[in-house]
């Protein structure tokens, strides 16, 4: 899955407005590989393989999320800073969001 190049530019207020269909799409690949976990399942399929499609929908979600972080860094965060408006704030809700991120 190729990775987006996130800049700081935004959209209607959000950050990630640029990629939403590329965001929409990666979800929708992600929702198809489930309904595909399902049927394996359903089709009594090896364990290890199910494991294996479950590790790449975890990978695809953890893509999803570091592009809405790197976006919401570059976009919203930045732009806090830079016209010193509620920055310490904006700061204070990333490194919250990156320790929800990063909890196992």
């Amino acid at each position: 899955m190729e990775d987006i190049k996130v800049t700081a530019t935004t959209t209607h207020g959000h950050s990630y407005g640029s990629y939403k269909d590329d965001l929409q799409a990666r979800l929708k690949r992600i929702e198809g590989q489930v309904r595909g976990i399902q049927k394996m399942i359903d089709n009594d399929r090896y364990c290890v393989d199910i494991l294996v499609q479950l590790a790449a929908v975890k990978s695809a979600l953890q893509q999803v999320a570091l592009t809405l972080l790197e976006s919401h860094t570059r976009g919203c965060v930045v732009d806090a800073i830079t016209h010193h408006e509620g920055a310490e704030e904006k700061i204070d809700e990333l490194m919250e969001v990156i320790r929800r991120f990063t909890k196992s």
